[in-house]
């Protein structure tokens, strides 16, 4: 049977296989997932036992019409942006609205700029449409900030397309601050190139405020940001998120994406509307319970010679193995898995420049991080 080179040319990850491993095995302890280890907000399940039977049918493509609206409201309140209900398409996660833009805006060999390491479904995301990944590196010691000049120097006038912004940071936990997102917003306009802003985990903060460079005076035209519900209400499984778009794309990307996927799930749009509604005690239960783990997590690392920036953001700990071992990050990933039971992902998985890394991430409840700590401290001495 035919499989398209453009199939087999796609990167190998091992998230699927660690995932499977903690699931099959409950004697290992997963520091590798990338989703809330929180159950949905009971409001919102509630919510959904009674609305069942009256949201069977499929929606427009675009989304439904009071979602919109409420989303209107959000963005408005929370990231400072303003718009109307036809700027905005629902999608199963943020993941599809990327790469339905990503098929809307690029002819293959084009080029877009993204940091390295960097969230790994947007390599084959890029790879899927035929267009190119260009890497900008961020480095340690800058606290892991993309670097605005690094960008300038990666434009092919003929070539670049677009440059993706993740803040805040997988695996990193940056949060992108607001004089470099203006420098990134000068960029754009000088060099005509769209921004793609993956604000994934913007109410996952901690030190820092997250700002949407959506918002800065004169970006309406140059920025398409992406939302999802999965991390903000721990709603990954109901596949729920939705993206702003210029006015220029908005027949372009409702329409790939329509091909795509005809529309979100019905029911879980309407769990949206519910999750705008809840109370935000919800959403701070989670994120100081994150905070704790947080300043745990990290201090321990330090203690045990892996060094780690704190993380401004999301869950995630970006641990540098550099002074504990001289393996790969995947040796020493998967020694941790065989000798300490203990899941987490090598910093590859986020492209070249991660080399030298672990991804630690602290989803998971207290006693659990703390055992692994226990584990992986016994392991190195």
């Amino acid at each position: 049977m035919h499989i398209s080179e453009r199939e087999l040319e796609l990167p190998e990850t091992v998230l699927e296989k660690l995932s499977e491993i903690a699931a099959e095995k409950h004697d290992i302890i997963n520091l590798g997932v990338g989703e809330p280890d929180f159950l949905t907000p009971k409001p919102i399940l509630d919510y959904s036992k009674k609305i069942i039977n009256k949201v069977t049918h499929y929606t427009a493509p675009q989304g439904r019409k009071d979602l919109r609206e409420e989303l209107i409201k959000k963005l408005k309140k929370e990231n400072k942006i303003k718009v109307n209900e036809n700027n905005i398409i629902v999608t199963s996660g943020s993941q599809q609205g990327l790469f339905a833009t990503l098929l809307a805006t690029l002819d293959p060999g084009e080029e877009v700029i993204l940091s390295n390491p960097g969230y790994l479904g947007y390599i084959p995301a890029i790879e899927l449409v035929n267009a190119v990944p260009i890497y900008v590196k961020l480095e340690e010691n800058e606290n892991f900030e993309i670097n605005p000049d690094k960008i300038k120097e990666e434009i092919d006038k003929g070539k670049t397309k677009a440059v993706i912004i993740n803040t805040p940071n997988n695996p990193t936990g940056n949060i992108l601050s607001k004089k470099i997102l203006e420098e990134i917003a000068d960029i754009a306009v000088e060099n005509d190139l769209y921004i793609f802003s993956d604000e994934a985990y913007e109410r996952l903060v901690y030190d820092k405020k997250h700002i949407s460079i959506g918002s800065l005076n004169g970006m309406e035209d140059y920025v398409v940001s992406f939302f999802t519900f999965s991390k903000t209400y721990a709603m990954c499984g109901f596949r729920l998120g939705y993206c702003v778009v210029p006015d220029n794309l908005i027949k372009p990307v409702i329409k790939t994406s329509q091909y795509m996927n005809l529309c979100a799930p019905n029911i879980s749009q309407s769990l949206g509307i519910k999750a705008l509604s809840i109370s935000n005690s919800y959403i701070n239960k989670m994120v100081n319970e994150y905070n704790r783990r947080r300043k745990f997590i990290v201090d321990k690392l330090n203690l045990l010679g892996l060094k780690t920036n704190i993380p401004d953001g999301a869950f995630y700990a970006f641990a540098n193995i550099k002074n504990v071992t001289k393996k790969t990050s995947k040796e020493f990933a998967d020694e941790i898995l065989k000798k300490c039971k203990v899941a987490v992902i090598p910093g590859t998985e986020f492209g070249k420049y991660g080399e030298g890394y672990l991804r630690f991430s602290y989803a998971n409840k207290i006693e659990l991080i703390k055992k692994a700590m226990e584990k992986l401290e016994k392991f190195l001495k």
